[in-house]
């Protein structure tokens, strides 16, 4: 992907449970190319992708709350899992899927119901 140069802003409902702080704000620069789970996995934001990042599932489901004409459109297999998902609003997509194209900036709300009820904690 490209230059890190477009501002991306992650806000988030349960910090504590995807970066173990209490920072509910994340400004980032994301590159063109990049999808948001990337961007997101880079910098210590760990939203559940249970298939991998490979649009087989929903549980990276987010709403891009500003910005949604700075990312590439959903295509008929994004749609078609995003349904899936809890909680489906008109600016809902699925962070793997999700590529920055423009110049930004795009806010990205992840929602703290969002998780894996099945995955495996370490002990």
């Amino acid at each position: 992907h490209g230059p890190p140069i477009v501002p991306v802003k992650f806000i988030l409902e349960d910090p504590e449970g995807l970066t173990s702080t209490e920072q509910s704000e994340w400004d980032l620069m994301g590159g063109e190319g990049e999808n948001l789970l990337e961007l997101a996995i880079e910098h210590g934001i760990n939203i559940e992708h249970a298939c991998g990042g490979v649009c087989a599932c929903s549980t990276c489901h987010v709403y891009v709350e500003q910005g949604m004409d700075q990312v590439s459109e959903s295509d008929d297999d994004e749609e078609d899992r995003v349904e899936e998902a809890p909680g489906l609003q008109v600016n809902s997509r699925l962070a793997c899927q999700c590529k920055i194209e423009g110049k930004g900036p795009i806010t990205v709300h992840v929602p703290a119901w969002n998780r894996n009820a099945v995955k495996e904690v370490p002990h």
